[in-house]
């Protein structure tokens, strides 16, 4: 007989731990998911690694269904599983690999949710632009719903990223990567109108080069922006719950609605995978059947 099972989880960890170096998070995550089929092999008396079966996997994720654990974990734990057999077999621990014709749990991704272009028009018009707040808050929406920026690189944008005579702005993306994103005129308008204007009130002899500020002539930050955001919500008469990911998620739904090219999202978004982007294209479906359901004389 082979080693335990136990045993070679505790090898297998020790494999991660040392010679792949994950964190110690990553360690004890994938621990808990291995000690969960564990725990269901020793009930099956199952002892030793090599006398795993491909039926003993199935019938852990059927387990694993009938407690209620959604594909996504459940698929979690079987990459573990995977991990590790593989990790067997290299060690000639087993001779075969009991997980390699399991085929994992199928899950939908989730479709992002997103605001309606008559609801973006009532969230931007909402500021009062006669007052300095309301000239930066305008300015701000518009630039996040022009843009698809993530509030992270709304709230660090310079005054030098945005080039108006060229039409775009330069952001600094996840993994510190830089990327060149177009803004429209009315955005540019309201990003014009506020600079020469509410910020030069507001930056005082600060002299801070962030673009967007507070009444205090400090950077704006992402909870700020946040809380203004539910507040404009809430006068517009919008009853959905309201995040700045929200607009950007808008921002990508609406420029696919109308035909955008998927790739020049991506790029738009920042976006390193074209998978991520494409969930955006389900979307576009769907409202391409609304269309031909309201209008087709034999839907």
């Amino acid at each position: 007989m082979g080693a335990t099972l136990d045993v070679g989880i505790q090898q297998f960890l020790d494999h991660l731990r040392v010679e792949r170096e994950l964190t110690p998070a990553t360690v004890e995550a994938y621990g808990r998911d291995l000690a969960g089929f564990s725990h269901f092999a020793a009930g099956r008396t199952i002892a030793a690694a090599d006398t795993v079966r491909s039926i003993d996997v199935l019938d852990f994720l059927v387990h694993l269904t009938e407690r209620k654990l959604s594909p996504r974990s459940q698929a979690r734990r079987l990459i573990a599983l995977r991990q590790m057999f593989k990790f067997f077999k290299g060690e000639r621990i087993v001779a075969v690999d009991p997980t390699e014709d399991v085929d994992l749990p199928r899950f939908g991704r989730k479709l992002p949710d997103y605001l309606t272009v008559d609801e973006i028009d009532r969230l931007i018009t909402a500021p009062d632009r006669r007052t300095p707040r309301g000239a930066r808050d305008a300015a701000m929406i518009e630039t996040l719903y022009a843009t698809g920026l993530r509030v992270s690189e709304l709230v660090k944008l310079r005054l030098r990223d945005v080039n108006f005579d060229a039409g775009y702005l330069m952001t600094l993306g996840k993994g510190r990567k830089e990327r060149l994103v177009p803004v429209g005129e009315v955005a540019l308008a309201a990003i014009r109108d506020y600079v020469e204007g509410a910020r030069v009130i507001e930056a005082g002899p600060r002299g801070l080069d962030t673009l967007f500020l507070t009444h205090h002539g400090r950077a704006m930050t992402r909870q700020g922006f946040w809380k203004l955001l539910g507040r404009y919500a809430v006068a517009a008469g919008i009853r959905k719950r309201i995040s700045p990911h929200k607009l950007r998620h808008s921002f990508a739904t609406h420029l696919v609605e109308r035909g955008a090219d998927l790739r020049a999202v991506q790029a738009m978004l920042g976006h390193a995978d074209i998978g991520t982007t494409e969930i955006y294209t389900h979307v576009s479906r769907s409202h391409l059947r609304s269309v031909y359901n309201r209008f087709h004389p034999r839907a």
